[in-house]
């Protein structure tokens, strides 16, 4: 399945699903599909989310409390992509939830319910033949994730691996809102262009409309998380789609 980005820079939206729920992520996922986002990053919760800062960790806790499992996360894709079929739909996991299911079950069932892509934010290129395989079988795009220290050798093999596009780290570290785009980001993406001409998108930090234009600049989408997040924490439930879907616009306009 292919990944575009219609304009330049793309716009990569990260949510926790069931947070605050399954139903009104799907609300929130669907309104910022109508104000300008590419993708949806779907997020599986996990009980312990190590590559995520404060904001994402707590949403990934509520939505664990309140019983959200990975086949609750599949059966929301398959809504999100029946209601909005052109929308880029990646699901966005730690790998126990997806060895617990099975590799083979759940690239299948990923599928099914509609996906575009994954990526599993512990899964190593250098450890990946199972699952590479499990994915190209079901018609999957991976996503992998690279990082500033990553020498080129390494770089080279994450983006022969990847299809639909390739995560740029925009620095090391956990997730979380920054105060501008790391420096680092630049160089990370020109030295992955050496390796492939598929999209990439940068993430870690990005949080608002300069960011997405300075990203811009440099790379062709921006992967917008803890900043989404966190305003859905801090709106009321009934009003979190509107306000996400303001916030995307506002990062379009």
């Amino acid at each position: 399945m292919a990944i575009e980005f219609k304009k330049k820079p793309g716009i990569v939206a990260y949510l926790t699903a069931g947070d605050p729920s399954l139903s009104i992520t799907r609300d929130i996922a669907l309104a910022a599909i109508d104000n300008g986002a590419d993708v949806i990053e779907l997020g599986v919760p996990f009980s312990d989310p190590l590559a995520d800062g404060p904001v994402i960790q707590r949403a990934s806790q509520r939505a664990v409390l309140h019983g959200t499992r990975l086949v609750d996360v599949l059966g929301l894709a398959q809504q999100i992509r029946v209601a909005r079929p052109s929308a880029g739909l990646v699901l966005f996991s730690y790998l126990n939830p997806v060895v617990r299911m099975g590799m083979k079950t759940f690239c299948e069932r990923a599928a099914d319910a509609g996906a575009d892509g994954v990526l599993l934010t512990d899964m190593i290129v250098e450890e990946a033949g199972e699952y590479l395989e499990a994915m190209g079988a079901s018609g999957l795009a991976p996503v992998f994730l690279a990082a500033p220290t990553s020498p080129d050798v390494r770089l080279k093999a994450i983006a022969e691996a990847s299809r639909g596009f390739v995560y740029a780290i925009s620095r090391v570290g956990i997730t979380g809102t920054q105060q501008q785009v790391a420096s680092d980001a630049p160089e990370l993406v020109a030295r992955l262009r050496k390796f492939t001409e598929l999209p990439i998108a940068v993430g870690f930090g990005i949080s608002n409309a300069e960011h997405v234009k300075a990203v811009g600049e440099f790379a062709d989408a921006a992967v917008i998380g803890s900043a989404l997040v966190a305003l859905i924490e801090k709106s009321a439930p009934t009003d979190a789609a509107e306000a996400v879907g303001k916030f995307i616009a506002g990062l379009r306009a």
